[in-house]
């Protein structure tokens, strides 16, 4: 059995969505962050980053975001997650959950946790401020660039997918109308009608 650690409304949701996707067996043990269970002791044994999302699984704990959707679609190869016969798609895939992970990810997170780049209050606002043009550069990237429609990697769903969709939930947050994308509005519409996202969606409501 499969564990999996996740915080409501964080990035551990694309995991989630993967892991449901999969057919693999898993059980979901949430984390209230603002009681500060991710730094307790009995966590940080699991993952020292004190992040989520974190896999425990019969061989270790697997963390990161990319790692975790990659050794998901290796280890459930049947669910067709990943185009792990074709090296070069399979790497466009990660290429893709990459850039969500070390750009968008973190350019979403300079509108709420400055504190991990400056000091200053003022340092703060000023990343409040750009959250909405570095988020919309990102995302004019991916519409008009990198989602090939109606799958990230074209006809065929993959990790990438929740990845994608997980992101475009965040934007109205950032102050970014998705309507400006219509591709990725698309692809968000057409993500919400699959029984896996439902799926994840009610597990962490019912956490």
């Amino acid at each position: 059995m499969n564990t999996f650690y996740f915080s409501p409304g964080s990035c551990a949701l694309a995991s989630h969505i993967a892991l449901a996707e999969s057919g693999l067996p898993y059980q979901v043990k949430k984390l209230n962050f603002a009681e500060g269970e991710q730094r307790s002791e009995a966590y940080l044994a699991i993952n020292p980053k004190g992040r989520v999302p974190a896999l425990v699984t019969d061989k270790g704990v697997v963390t990161e975001t990319v790692a975790i959707l990659g050794y998901i679609a290796q280890a459930a190869p049947e669910a067709r997650l990943a185009p792990l016969a074709d090296p070069f798609l399979f790497a466009k895939m990660q290429a893709f959950n990459a850039y969500m992970a070390s750009t968008v990810h973190v350019a979403h997170a300079h509108g709420r946790r400055g504190y991990r780049w400056a000091d200053q209050e003022t340092s703060f606002e000023d990343m409040k401020n750009k959250l909405p043009q570095v988020m919309s550069e990102c995302f004019r990237l991916i519409e008009d660039g990198m989602l090939e429609g109606p799958y990230v990697l074209g006809e065929h769903y993959s990790t990438a997918d929740p990845y994608l969709f997980l992101m475009s939930g965040w934007l109205k947050s950032d102050r970014v109308e998705i309507a400006d994308f219509p591709r990725v509005h698309a692809h968000y519409r057409m993500m919400l009608e699959r029984p896996a996202v439902q799926k994840a969606l009610a597990e962490e409501k019912a956490a």
